[in-house]
């Protein structure tokens, strides 16, 4: 099992309502970051909320995003970032 992303990529986060259990933040949806690291692969949780087996496992990755872009109104520095953990199967290539 090969990770599909690697540190430095540019990722988008796929812009989704489905019905059920979710982990990947509204706020974070169809926004663009940088992937920062991958903490591996693990069951994936949204399926595991309803009694599945969470297989096959999903990459979790850390993905960078520059606050002002998830921000209308942020007025903090430019150079500050929020790291999200986001699963491979919510992740696009920007």
């Amino acid at each position: 099992m090969t990770p599909r992303f690697k540190p430095g990529d540019r990722v988008r986060v796929r812009a989704d309502s489905p019905p059920g259990h979710i982990r990947t933040p509204k706020y974070v949806q169809g926004k663009t970051g940088e992937v920062a690291g991958i903490h591996g692969a693990f069951r994936n949780p949204e399926t595991l909320a309803y009694g599945r087996d969470g297989l096959p496992k999903q990459f979790l990755y850390v993905v960078r995003f520059d606050e002002r872009d998830l921000w209308q109104q942020y007025r903090g520095s430019p150079r500050d970032t929020l790291l999200v953990d986001v699963y491979e199967h919510w992740l696009d290539p920007a």
